[in-house]
């Protein structure tokens, strides 16, 4: 099972891989993810361990350096001396993008930071928001579709069923826009890279 910051990256890392390795290597590590494992490229970065494990019989040991440059080029790692809690600055400019566009937009601003620190069900999360409920369901599966917004427990409704919570993979979000370059950082909630399989297997 994937962890929310793995969800967040997967695309990024995905694209990051294909424009390092070039067309001829990337069939060569498919046909042999295939053979291994019954699975394509695609599949394989979301099961990191199996395509860490082709990457290996191809590269070796050099397969370590590869791995931190596909990472590097995606996020940086730091952290904060004051909290403790993990920092990323994100290099990707389609990730950067993703955070700019969410939190550029007041309604799914206001969506990701009121499920901060509590998870909340949609429905609250609207009307917390005051959105229009049309509206409001179609940013907030587009904020899931990006990774921003992850599935965090349940509560069983009047009728029995069980009704998803929603909150994020981050305690917040730094943005610093300068004349040349946007810069935006994330504080990771606690544990997110622990629970990173892709980061457990990228030394960083």
């Amino acid at each position: 099972m994937q962890s929310d910051l793995d969800n967040l990256i997967i695309p990024s890392l995905r694209r990051t891989i294909e424009e390092n390795l070039g067309v001829k290597t990337l069939n060569k590590i498919e046909q042999r993810l295939i053979e291994r494992h019954g699975i394509n490229l695609a599949q394989s970065i979301k099961e990191f361990y199996k395509f860490d494990s082709v990457l290996r019989e191809f590269f070796g040991a050099g397969a370590d350096g590869l791995e931190t440059k596909f990472l590097n080029e995606i996020v940086e790692l730091e952290k904060s001396s004051a909290d403790n809690l993990d920092w990323i600055t994100i290099h990707d400019k389609d990730l950067a993008r993703t955070f700019l566009e969410s939190f550029g937009d007041p309604e799914k601003k206001c969506i990701l930071t009121t499920v901060y620190d509590k998870p909340l069900i949609v429905s609250d999360i609207i009307d917390s928001c005051k959105i229009a409920q049309t509206s409001g369901y179609r940013k907030v599966n587009s904020l899931i579709d990006n990774g921003l917004l992850v599935p965090n427990g349940h509560i069983v409704s009047n009728d029995g069923k069980k009704v998803q919570k929603y909150g994020t993979t981050f305690h917040n979000v730094d943005i610093k826009i300068n004349k040349n370059s946007v810069i935006v950082k994330v504080q990771l909630k606690e544990k997110s890279i622990e629970n990173s399989s892709i980061l457990q297997i990228i030394k960083v």
